[in-house]
């Protein structure tokens, strides 16, 4: 599954380059110059977003608005009708699809990984976690960064007998939700504890950050500190990331590709949503997910659709040219078509 889901990324990025210049003229066609679309939610993709929305902008003539405040605020705000789209790295639950009446398409835009980085001064080689060890952090059972379990990986390291500060969300948070899902997939004690959720229920002391780069600025600022961002985050902070023990009992880097190969073992259904709780490649990163595009599936104007439409075919395509060079895995090209057969189905309506 690997060899071909490679082989079809390489051979699609590079024609890619054809199609988007044969969907230019459409983008200004289907996007009502001067039409705004209001979103907000998850942080996770918002270097990506960012890029993206301006781009959009430029050739659409349309203008994209975006509050990063967080998965849990992004849903609450497509609930309340208040945004135009939303986006999420935690699973929309049916629960809250239901209540939303002009009913959701959720479209996978992107896929990344989530890296516990760390500041812990006089040491400057990757530290290597096993699957007991960054659990046991996160669960307060390791408190101290010369705990037997964290030496036992990183023979030779002089790890300091200093106090453990663990930074975690302060809000609502798809990077909460893809990070403890994984340690609950692979800890009972983290699933009875902390759980897996948007809003896991940490263990008291934690230090707080709001959004991926609140988590970061507090690590990079707290000595002896450890948390967990998306990978862009650690590395426009310049902040380490751990190497990560996957299920097959490998020592990952956290990286394009072996996110890309976690992300291998998940199976997109129709309604786009899955998750890869615990990767089973021997190459894959354990720590993976995708993050979606909420859409209402149908808008009061057809301004408002057409310009959700429009941006979701750039996204699935110039779109997907810029992920790589910023971290992101980009979408299968049979799902990208999909997503898009998906977005041209909204319709005007209340």
């Amino acid at each position: 599954m690997f060899k071909s889901r490679r082989i079809t990324r390489r051979v699609l990025l590079g024609s890619l380059v054809g199609l988007t210049a044969a969907l230019a003229p459409t983008l200004g066609a289907v996007a009502q110059r001067g039409t705004t679309l209001n979103g907000a939610g998850a942080t996770f993709p918002q270097p990506l977003y960012q890029r993206w929305f301006s781009e959009f902008g430029r050739s659409s003539g349309a203008r994209v608005n975006y509050q990063a405040i967080g998965s849990g605020g992004g849903i609450n705000q497509l609930i309340a009708g208040t945004v135009d789209f939303a986006g999420s790295d935690a699973i929309m639950t049916s629960a809250q699809i239901q209540r939303v009446g002009r009913g959701v398409h959720a479209l996978p835009m992107a896929g990344g990984g989530v890296v516990v980085t760390y500041n812990l001064p006089g040491v400057s080689q990757p530290l290597r976690l096993s699957r007991d060890a960054y659990s046991d952090i996160f669960t307060g059972q390791i408190t101290r960064w010369n705990d037997a379990k964290i030496a036992s990986t990183n023979p030779g390291v002089n790890l300091p007998n200093q106090p453990i500060r663990t930074v975690v969300r302060a809000d609502s948070s798809g990077t909460s939700f893809i990070f403890s899902t994984h340690l609950a997939a692979v800890d009972p004690y983290f699933r009875g504890r902390v759980g897996a959720s948007t809003t896991p229920r940490w263990i008291q002391g934690t230090l707080r950050g709001q959004g991926n780069p609140g988590v970061a600025a507090t690590v990079r600022r707290t000595p002896y500190s450890v948390g967990y961002v998306e990978y862009a985050y650690a590395r426009q902070n310049n902040l380490p990331s751990a190497v990560l023990q996957n299920k097959a009992g490998r020592y990952i880097t956290p990286s394009l590709q072996t996110f890309d190969t976690g992300l291998d073992s998940v199976t997109l259904p129709a309604d786009f949503r899955a998750a890869a709780p615990d990767p089973a490649g021997a190459e894959a990163y354990p720590i993976v997910g995708y993050t979606w595009l909420l859409v209402y599936r149908k808008y009061p104007s057809a301004d408002k659709a057409n310009a959700i439409k429009a941006l979701v075919r750039y996204a699935m395509n110039q779109g997907q040219q810029t992920a790589p060079q910023l971290q992101y895995v980009t979408v299968p090209s049979a799902v990208r078509q999909r997503v898009i057969q998906t977005a041209d189905s909204i319709s005007v309506g209340n």
